[in-house]
């Protein structure tokens, strides 16, 4: 391929490194700046921030990246496309031309709009779209709580269309994340909207680099695979018009790109192995990843099928309060400490069912014999929920500080008493594609992008053979007693976790394909609760991916009602793969690789 399209990130949340924007300009070769600001609970936090500045909703450190870069970008000839704007895509965009006019720069600036549903809710339910819950099934009209944000996915053909008609920067809502790749592959290579495959691989490429450097050995379970930590590289997929491409980072950077970063990435806040986006379904179990060389990582072969006739919508409801205080007990008799401390409570304050919802945890993190004091210490982590703010704030942590000079030996909290923060539940829906109305703005022009709707069906084949191959292997391998080791889980296994609303994944996969064929008779369901008895209760999805060597696991209801109405230690699920690879299992030793790091 001699032609390519080279498109860098520069953001993988907002909060990411400022300073990442220059780098990815200034560093190498590129021909798109892409930045990825949002996700289900930034659009909160932007209708908070709307609530005070009317005029505001959107990303404000993409203006501070604006200020160091346009000007380069616009020598370079380099186009910029992110989903900074939030709520408020027109506003972000008048910002952008404001800072261009100061600069000397007067760059073309479109905004994309028609993602913002909350508007029309009313009129979409009067219609028959009843907004159901995806995992509860509840109708919206139900909901306790109002909507505060609802917004659906919109697909890259708002950007195709922005970038054909000249535009140096284009930025929009609730754009998806790997639209903002697709999006400039159709404007450069002349896609059509039937081109199934290739759309398939610009949303592949989309999806690993749109979290910045977890692509590049961030979060990555194989730490000692990373040379370095230090600056480490943001990263870059090469296009080709075939829809493959090779994703890599600038020389001199720190990080990793391989096959097993590459690997991580994809298997990250998924559900099954189609992937479903506004555009193409892609079948993440079809695409082949080849290393190059250092730091080069071809990913070919991905195949894509139409997209479904609904677009997910992310609604937030503010339905209420909640709040969290951690007791410190420290030395003997840590349980009888943490009941007598949870009776006197509740006591206090007229009993748990005073509340909408309770949650107490004892973590054991304290020694016998201990060493040092804090190796003295396990957490009573008491948690309420409820629509009365007044209640669920400071009544609830200051009945809790009161205990202080009446309570156990040894009464400290890790922190003062806390208002707690708004529970602001996730609301997961699908609405008609034929009511979505996505606008380009530009030029004092606005521009109407249909959604994709197409019955044409594309035949794919080669995983189901993949899928067969490997069920006949494992037939004809079977039970016996061989010579096994125990070994941490981690020491052979990666894994990659995360969120998806309520819900939470958990990738797994291995590095060659014996390893994967143990892999794949080991973890099922049940072998996974058992090593992790706190997911018994939750209902488990669980998927094969031949082609990554990965399994796949989708939990729903673990995260409650989403990151910020979760009441989990770890609402995002981030921690939930390195738990995995904490545990001990028996393996054959013929899977094992000569590293004594793999043993116990």
């Amino acid at each position: 391929m001699t032609e390519k399209l080279i498109i860098a990130n520069c953001s993988g949340f907002l909060g990411d490194r400022l300073s990442a924007a220059k780098e990815m300009v200034t560093g190498g070769q590129i021909h798109v700046l892409t930045g990825d600001y949002l996700a289900e609970l930034t659009m909160a936090l932007l209708f908070r921030m709307k609530m005070k500045s009317p005029e505001k909703g959107y990303a404000t450190p993409f203006l501070k990246q604006m200020e160091e870069v346009m000007g380069l970008c616009m020598d370079k000839g380099i186009k910029i496309v992110a989903n900074a704007g939030g709520l408020n895509p027109r506003g972000l965009a008048n910002e952008l031309e404001k800072i261009g006019n100061t600069l000397g720069l007067n760059p073309l600036v479109a905004a994309i709009t028609g993602d913002d549903l909350l508007p029309d809710l009313s009129v979409l339910r009067s219609k028959g779209e009843a907004l159901t819950h995806l995992d509860t099934g509840v109708d919206l009209k139900d909901a306790r709580g109002n909507p505060i944000t609802a917004n659906a996915y919109l697909g890259g053909w708002g950007i195709t269309r922005a970038l054909n008609l000249g535009a140096d920067i284009v930025v929009g809502g609730r754009i998806a994340d790997a639209a903002l790749v697709s999006g400039p592959c159709a404007w450069k290579f002349k896609w059509k909207e039937t081109d199934w495959d290739k759309l398939a691989g610009a949303y592949a490429a989309g999806h690993i680099i749109e979290c910045g450097t977890q692509a590049t050995g961030g979060n990555y379970s194989f730490m000692d695979e990373i040379p370095s930590y230090k600056n480490m590289g943001f990263p870059i997929a090469e296009m080709h018009e075939d829809g493959s491409f090779v994703i890599t980072k600038h020389p001199g950077t720190g990080g990793l790109v391989s096959k097993g970063t590459v690997t991580a990435q994809l298997v990250y806040e998924i559900r099954a192995p189609a992937y479903l986006t506004p555009d193409v379904t892609v079948r993440f179990d079809t695409l082949e990843i080849t290393e190059q060389e250092n730091d080069r990582v071809l990913v070919s072969n991905t195949k894509g099928e139409p997209p479904t006739d609904n677009t997910k919508v992310c609604i937030n409801t503010l339905w209420g309060h909640r709040n969290t205080m951690t007791v410190v007990l420290t030395g003997l008799d840590i349980e009888k400490k943490a009941a007598l401390v949870e009776e006197t409570l509740f006591e206090l304050l007229g009993g748990k069912e005073q509340f909408a919802q309770v949650q107490t945890q004892l973590i054991r993190s304290d020694k016998e014999n201990p060493d040092t004091n804090d190796l003295a210490f396990a957490h009573l982590r008491i948690s309420v929920m409820d629509q009365d703010t007044a209640k669920a704030g400071k009544l609830f942590s200051s009945k809790l500080v009161e205990l202080a000079l009446a309570s156990i030996p040894g009464f400290t909290l890790t922190g003062p008493p806390s208002q707690g923060t708004p529970a602001i539940r996730h609301w997961p829906a699908l609405v008609n594609n034929e009511f979505i109305r996505q606008q380009v703005h530009i030029k004092g022009k606005t521009f109407d992008i249909k959604p994709t709707m197409s019955e044409t069906k594309n035949e794919i084949t080669g995983y189901e053979a993949q899928e067969q191959a490997l069920q006949d292997t494992l037939e004809t391998l079977p039970y016996q007693e061989v010579p096994t080791k125990k070994i941490y889980f981690g020491r052979l296994f990666a894994t990659r976790s995360g969120d998806k609303g309520g819900n939470a994944n958990l990738g797994v996969w291995a590095r060659d394909t014996n390893q994967f064929l143990f892999l794949s008779r080991f973890l099922t369901i049940d072998r996974l609760t058992s090593l992790l008895p706190d997911l018994f209760a939750y209902e488990i999805e669980r998927y094969e991916m031949p082609n990554l060597l990965a399994i796949n696991f989708y939990v729903k209801g673990l995260l409650g009602h989403g990151v910020a109405a979760s009441m989990r230690s770890d609402p995002q699920a981030k921690t939930l793969g390195e738990y995995l690879r904490a545990k001990t299992i028996e393996v054959p030793v013929s899977i094992l690789k000569c590293d004594d790091k793999q043993s116990k």
